[in-house]
């Protein structure tokens, strides 16, 4: 963030030859400038490059208000709180003015009364676009007063009279004047609630009780909905739904690749602190990981309607961590590696994120474990595919068993197998930027070994006998 510009009055601003614009013209020309330097214009969003991205800009440089419709967890309100980036950096205000106020143009009583009396003298202040948004989760006990706003008692108790504009108490959206307003699952608010809306999305302008008010607002308004929320909780009513300029349908990740991204960059998988280093999750758990998501969300045992969000995959890949961090703390591994014996884990903790259709209530853990095995076995094929494994496999044809499980190390997985005749063609596979040196050498390299064994289980060329805790593969 750069240092808020120095200008403080009225004079000095006009001096500095700065140009009053509305928030859309301002996001408009950011975009374009953007879109002319080949810079992305919404950065950090993910999946939506060909599809959601083009119409949100073309949107924008209609200058219209926007509804974002898709099923829960497809990024709408991580896209919305990205247009904001779009926004100039900083900008001036009326200083004290709770509804932002430009210097140039005022549109409360009070601060046209200031601009009048103090005239080039009237103090300005500059705020910053992360603090022109505001955000509003649509419930049904919202009210009028808290997105509009209404009058406000104690300023009546001061000495106020009820026929002074300055009795008002602003509501979300005035005070989001000059910058983006979100309201997020917009059909869950009351229909009554939803027609006080009306006027700032067509006039511009707010009416709070029976104040003969006229405040023109500069906002763009952008609102979320679950298509499913239209006829079930509720919808948008026709006259509000008309006044949005464009709708953009969301949808989940549609390449896998666009899925192991968004995990990757979403995932808080990187902890560490001056005593921990960050556990490392090899490439190809993070791939089981984004197959096991996308296997959810098309399985005909879930609800359709309710969809699987992308948060699911983001925290079962926080939980293979975890689960790792677990293992090295008990085992006392130096550095902790993510492996097939941590997945497991992400069944527990993810039954209650998915919606099973009534038929397979019941059924939740043995369909998540049937698809995890699904995402191990079409991950094996995806990396191991033509890779000659019977050198390994005739190591345990002699007699050789291998345990694995919560706490065993990887210094004690690979001391088990002895010499690996195909670990550098493995790891020539799964890591071909190589795998360093010391503990994460050796962590990945048990990962690796562990993935190829449950390759070879889930291909019946070898048995594993496995009580939860522990995992046994032999012949």
């Amino acid at each position: 963030m750069s240092q808020a510009p120095s200008i403080a009055t009225l004079a000095d601003l006009r001096a500095s030859g700065h140009v009053h614009r509305g928030v859309k013209a301002e996001i408009r020309q950011n975009l374009l400038d953007r879109l002319a330097a080949g810079q992305s214009t919404l950065p950090g969003i993910v999946g939506f490059g060909d599809t959601v991205v083009p119409e949100v800009e073309r949107a924008l440089l209609a200058g219209h208000d926007i509804v974002l419709l898709g099923e829960r967890g497809q990024g709408k309100t991580r896209l919305i709180r990205t247009i904001t980036g779009l926004l100039d950096e900083w900008t001036p205000v009326i200083t004290g003015c709770e509804i932002n106020d430009h210097p140039y143009a005022p549109a409360c009583s009070r601060c046209r009364g200031i601009v009048e009396t103090d005239g080039d003298l009237t103090p300005v202040s500059w705020k910053h676009r992360s603090e022109r948004y505001g955000e509003k989760l649509a419930t049904p006990d919202t009210s009028v007063g808290d997105l509009i706003g209404d009058v406000d008692p104690i300023k009546i108790a001061a000495g106020r009279t009820l026929g002074d504009p300055e009795t008002i108490h602003y509501g979300l959206v005035p005070r989001t004047n000059r910058g983006i307003m979100a309201v997020n699952e917009l059909p869950d608010l009351a229909e009554r609630i939803q027609v006080s809306l009306l006027n700032v999305l067509e006039e511009r302008d707010v009416q709070v009780r029976g104040y003969q008010l006229r405040m023109p607002l500069d906002i763009l308004l952008i609102a979320s909905a679950n298509p499913e929320d239209y006829t079930n909780r509720g919808r948008i009513i026709t006259p509000l739904k008309d006044r949005f300029g464009t709708e953009v349908r969301t949808h989940y990740p549609l390449e896998l690749s666009d899925e192991l991204r968004l995990i990757t960059q979403e995932a808080a998988v990187l902890w560490s602190d001056v005593d921990h280093a960050a556990p490392v999750v090899p490439g190809h758990v993070i791939e089981i990981v984004a197959r096991f998501a996308r296997l959810v969300r098309d399985a005909p045992q879930v609800d359709q309607r309710s969809g699987v969000s992308a948060r699911f995959a983001i925290a079962a890949l926080e939980t293979v961590a975890a689960s790792a961090v677990r293992r090295a703390a008990i085992a006392g591994e130096p550095l902790a590696v993510a492996r097939v014996a941590d997945l497991p884990s992400v069944i527990t903790s993810s039954r209650g994120k998915v919606e099973f259709d009534d038929s397979d209530e019941g059924r939740e853990f043995e369909v998540l474990e049937h698809l995890l095995r699904r995402a191990v076995a079409d991950t094996v094929r995806s990396y191991l595919a033509g890779l000659d494994l019977r050198p390994l496999q005739e190591k345990f044809d002699e007699g050789l068993t291998v345990s694995s499980g919560d706490a065993v190390s990887a210094e004690q997985l690979l001391a088990q197998l002895g010499a690996i005749p195909v670990l550098s063609a493995l790891l020539e596979r799964l890591e071909p930027d190589g795998i360093g040196e010391g503990p994460a050498a050796i962590g990945i390299a048990a990962a690796a070994v562990e993935f190829t064994l449950e390759g070879l289980y889930l291909n019946k060329r070898l048995a594993k006998d496995s009580d939860g805790a522990r995992t046994v593969y032999g012949a």
